[in-house]
């Protein structure tokens, strides 16, 4: 056949013949592929997961983390370095907040509505991973790479340079024929403007990368696990990403320059950045390789289905037993006086909303709505989330104020060095000390946030979510208080664990809130304190983002003020009086959250 419609119409015959066999072949694979995911009835979604498969959902996390140590160790005293002011260093965090604050709670809002065959959230945390990879690499090679380009190395006199491993900020030492003056005086920072620029476009990208994908990694998990595993999953997440700053702090204040390792990768930054790029990899892969999730057409569907089962009163008796209770448990008591029988009439908004979540997902939002509608929902916001995004500010401001500047403040502060001093003067090794004995300080705050994160679940049970949010919060306050006023070595370590407890308390209360808003339909009460039951417009993913933009917008707040308030005082100590203060106005804003039953 072929051959005869290549002896009559040629070469051009049996090349359209070729291509309509090929189109068919794709057409089959896609039509096997659709009815693969039609016949597949995600049943591993709907049943309790354990907390090994709880702690796989969440390794993407724990490499976020990973590489979130590295940034907040190394960025600002290797900025210093270069010749960056404080005053501007600070600044550089500002960049990617600005960008983070506006397109978080878009990318939320997207993976909402994403109609990706591979489902709503994994789609984006591949995609926000290769941004941290881009800034892994980067960030410690922005200064080598500045030097390729023609930047001046970091004497006046120098002739040659020679590989060197025992610089905290880079991978060459340049050197003169004669000595260097230990006096800071004889010594001049060169000029390094292409080896900044790479610097803080690394910055950026790991900085903005690595919280934005928090939002869907946390909606990965609530959206693959049923509501009873809701409060166990986001205290697993919580751990995983303690474990994972711990571990990447501890390498850190490591001194891999008195390693074969640390001398093969080029010093100190490049070995931990390089062994942090490969465990980062090996989370993210663990995670997105956890579970299947629903796409979204399946749960369009399963919504129209639940309408029209809903309609008939055909509900299995899971569902049935699932809708006598009146409310889901998210680590609080339940009052079983309390349930009540199932009324033969249409189920409610809330009623199928659980019924979804019940399956593993949350209902997506209504595809009718508009764009501006959608945009409104998120720009006039119920009072509950305003509060609760009000709060998560604080909680973020504090938090901030101590993670990103708390190296310099021991560096500076506690072993009273000078990061612009001469290399091998006695006040730049005791600088260099001192960002690797804050590294110490701050694995000691993520490895006492995975401990907190245990037992924070029996904590809500026991004594309510409002009791653990704000009590967690002085905790923080009253440890950085007194890490200023002592500036001691032993302060750095023992009151960096109450860190730990700030840091589980609002990677878990914000997000374990959103969630039960969502679970129950509720976002506001009356004046009698009586629960309003409303349709949502907005999404899970999209509130989750939005809460969490706040680290955005608290970086940037800081950003543009830390700079001036340190030179205002003159001293770094200022960084953490502040995060006590932010993290006191954080209290008291948390008595007013909305917490419903929880």
């Amino acid at each position: 056949m072929v051959d005869k419609l290549y002896e009559y119409t040629g070469f051009l015959g049996w090349f359209h013949e070729q291509r309509d066999i090929f189109r068919e072949k794709i057409s089959l694979q896609e039509s096997e592929q659709d009815a693969s995911v039609s016949q597949d009835d995600f049943t591993d979604i709907y049943r309790k997961k354990t907390r090994r498969e709880l702690m796989r959902i969440s390794m993407a996390v724990m490499g976020i983390e990973f590489s979130y140590a590295a940034e907040t160790a190394f960025v600002s005293p290797t900025l210093l370095k270069i010749g960056v002011e404080h005053q501007h260093m600070t600044l550089v965090w500002a960049l990617s907040p600005l960008i983070g604050f506006f397109l978080t709670p878009i990318l939320g809002s997207l993976s909402d509505r994403c109609p990706s065959k591979f489902g709503r959230r994994r789609p984006f945390i591949v995609l926000l991973s290769l941004g941290v990879l881009m800034g892994l690499i980067l960030v410690p090679n922005g200064e080598t790479l500045g030097f390729a380009l023609g930047d001046t190395p970091s004497s006046l006199n120098i002739t040659t340079y020679k590989d060197s491993a025992h610089r905290t900020s880079a991978k060459k030492e340049y050197t003169s024929n004669n000595s260097i003056n230990n006096s800071t005086d004889a010594y001049s920072l060169g000029k390094h403007p292409w080896g900044i620029f790479f610097t803080v476009l690394g910055t950026m990208l790991l900085d903005f990368d690595a919280d934005a994908c928090q939002s869907p990694a946390r909606a990965y998990l609530l959206d693959v696990t049923i509501p009873d595993d809701h409060a166990k999953g986001l205290s697993t997440f919580t751990i995983m990403a303690g474990l994972g700053g711990s571990m990447g702090y501890a390498m850190g204040g490591f001194n891999w320059d008195a390693t074969t390792i640390g001398i093969l990768l080029g010093g100190h930054v490049r070995a931990v950045f390089t062994i942090i790029t490969i465990l980062f990899i090996v989370c993210v892969t663990c995670t997105i390789t956890s579970f299947k999730e629903i796409p979204l057409h399946q749960l369009e569907i399963s919504d129209q289905t639940n309408d029209d089962e809903s309609n008939n009163l055909h509900l299995n008796d899971e569902n049935k037993s699932f809708f006598e209770k009146s409310e889901v448990s998210y680590g609080s008591l339940v009052d079983d006086s309390k349930n009540e029988t199932l009324e033969a009439k249409k189920p409610t908004e809330e009623e199928r909303n659980t019924t979804l979540l019940r399956a593993g997902s949350i209902a997506p939002p209504p595809s009718h709505a508009t764009l501006t509608t959608y945009l409104r929902s998120i720009i006039f916001m119920p009072t509950s989330l305003l509060k609760l995004c009000l709060t998560n500010l604080f909680c973020w401001m504090a938090h901030v104020s101590y993670s990103l500047y708390f190296t310099d403040f021991v560096g500076e502060a506690v072993f009273e060095g000078v990061p612009t001093a001469a290399e091998n003067s006695a006040e730049r090794i005791r600088y260099e000390d001192g960002v690797r004995f804050g590294c110490w300080g701050m694995a000691m705050y993520s490895l006492s946030c995975a401990c907190y994160s245990t037992v924070i679940e029996n904590f809500i049970r026991k004594f309510g979510a409002k009791r653990v949010y704000v009590i967690g919060l002085l905790i923080y306050s009253t440890g950085m208080f007194l890490m200023a006023i002592t500036k001691h070595k032993i302060g750095v370590i023992i009151f960096s664990w109450t860190a730990g407890v700030l840091y589980s308390t609002l990677f878990t209360m914000p997000f374990l809130l959103v969630a039960h808003y969502h679970s129950k339909g509720v976002f506001e009460t009356n004046s009698e304190g009586e629960e309003k039951v409303i349709g949502h417009v907005r999404g899970l993913g999209t509130d989750l983002a939005i809460v969490s933009s706040m680290v955005f917008l608290a970086q940037f707040i800081l950003s543009l003020t830390m700079g001036t308030i340190v030179s205002i005082t003159k001293t770094t100590t200022a960084v953490v009086s502040v995060a006590s203060f932010l993290a006191f106005c954080g209290a008291i804003s948390a008595r007013s959250v909305l917490y419903l039953d929880l």
